[in-house]
């Protein structure tokens, strides 16, 4: 069974502390399946640590909801979490995400290898690699091209019978172009412009 992400991107508002704003300390911007709409674990364990078969240092695991959740995403976002409907809760911070570096590596795999059989190009086939390849992958897709290792971004082959990409296990790989993760960091930056790096958060669950 596939595990989704779920939740928004938060502001904390500037009249927070103020005389004159007596509302909530935090303002949900914007939900997050506009920006994001895919199932990728290695993301997921980056950022949050679920799903880490990747064995990656998570950045923000488990922390679960904040207490100072904006009405609106509480009652949607808090409430399935309460009833047992999604779990992993948790959140992280502009600042946080701004921080990172992203040529951090997995503390077990060297990258991710696709492929598929030319026969049956609607058919992918997905696995994480260590160095060296184990025997049953280069069975599969052969012996990969000499300049794979410390490649920092995705390369791509074909033999006569298989295509194959393989992407480089780094956080830049896995939260980059290639992805939809750009979008919500573009929000998210745009957001602590205003309101500043710490001011700024997304706020998400798993199912």
């Amino acid at each position: 069974m596939s595990t989704d992400i779920h939740g928004g991107i938060e502001f904390r508002h500037p009249g927070v502390d103020t005389d004159y704003y007596d509302g909530e300390p935090w303002v949900t911007a914007m939900d997050l399946w506009p920006l994001y709409d895919q199932t990728d674990y290695a993301a997921f364990a980056c950022l949050f640590g679920v799903r880490n078969y990747a064995g990656f240092q998570p950045l923000a695991p488990d922390r679960g909801l904040p207490v100072d959740l904006p009405s609106g995403m509480g009652s949607q976002l808090g409430s399935w979490v309460a009833a047992g409907d999604l779990h992993s809760a948790s959140w992280v911070s502009w600042a946080e995400i701004a921080s990172m570096d992203l040529v951090t590596t997995s503390d077990e795999f060297m990258g991710r290898l696709t492929w598929c059989t030319k026969s049956l190009p609607s058919t992918l086939h997905q696995q994480l690699v260590s160095d060296p390849w184990p025997p049953a992958t280069l069975s599969a897709v052969g012996v990969p091209p000499a300049n794979l290792h410390g490649a920092t971004e995705r390369v791509e082959w074909s033999t006569d019978e298989v295509m194959c990409t393989y992407e480089p296990l780094t956080l830049g790989a896995v939260l980059g172009p290639q992805t939809h993760w750009p979008h919500v960091f573009a929000v998210m930056k745009a957001l602590a412009g205003r309101f500043g790096d710490d001011g700024v958060r997304l706020v998400v669950a798993f199912d």
